[in-house]
């Protein structure tokens, strides 16, 4: 059994009645932040969004870093790239790093207050000597020209990682307001494909600010014991709906 009825889910869903923690991933608390509609739907009445094509090669370069970060992890030295952007830090060794990393396990933290635990799969950490913690996102693309963390849509970038930083200092570890983005940029600018795909790397200092983390929690919490929310005023999901619902209704 898959946990679902007629394409809805059945099973982990948020019940008010009950006293047990509710889990509660980074990327449904991201939900929330975009559609407080979409995010009711999908925890409370199993209703998720639908899910696009896996974006494996994102994940190719991503597993591809993991491991190259992790040979300097085990030899206890900084990366190349943590020297040429001048980083004073080596990748960070701990029991748990493996399942900070997986996907629905994640760096965990029991929130008493509203009885969630709140999840995210980090993609590394690095530690400086400070001994301060890290946190470290891969990111692949393929655009022309420097990468910035300006346009919109990479703001939800900046709140992933406020979140790993959040979840790490409940954890009890001193951490960095500084966390980077190493972005992979695939080259368009080859004469051939010949079977290689060349990528420029680069490194993206952020300073974080998680004060906004809590809040939103709480917000969350509040949402899922009340009432559907209002279709989202910019939310494409909702519009959608209600776009199709309109001409459904008249047939």
């Amino acid at each position: 059994m898959n946990g679902k009825t007629n394409g809805q889910r059945t099973k982990n869903l948020f019940n008010p009645s009950s006293d047990e923690p509710f889990k509660l991933s980074r990327s449904k608390l991201e939900l929330f932040t975009e559609c407080p509609r979409c995010f009711y739907l999908d925890r409370r009445l199993g209703v998720g969004r639908p899910q696009g094509p896996g974006f494996t090669l994102n994940a190719a370069v991503d597993h591809l870093l993991k491991k190259e970060f992790d040979v300097h992890r085990a030899a206890g030295s900084a990366h190349p790239l943590m020297e040429a952007y001048g980083i004073d830090a080596v990748p960070f060794q701990h029991e748990m790093l493996a399942e900070w990393r997986e996907n629905f396990k994640g760096v965990q933290y029991l929130d008493r207050d509203n009885n969630l635990i709140i999840t995210g799969a980090i993609d590394d950490v690095w530690i400086n000597p400070k001994k301060e913690l890290m946190v470290v996102d891969y990111k692949a693309t393929s655009i022309q020209g420097e990468i910035t963390l300006e346009t919109e849509y990479r703001q939800s970038y900046k709140r992933q990682m406020e979140i790993y930083q959040w979840l790490l200092r409940r954890n009890g570890f001193k951490v960095s307001d500084t966390g980077y983005f190493v972005y992979a940029n695939g080259r368009k600018d080859k004469e051939a494909f010949d079977a290689n795909l060349e990528f420029r790397v680069q490194i993206i200092p952020y300073k974080g600010d998680d004060k906004w983390v809590p809040v939103t929690i709480l917000a969350a919490k509040k949402c899922l014991l009340g009432d559907l929310p209002p279709p989202g005023a910019r939310c494409e999901y909702c519009f959608y709906r209600s776009a199709a619902e309109k001409y459904e209704n008249q047939l």
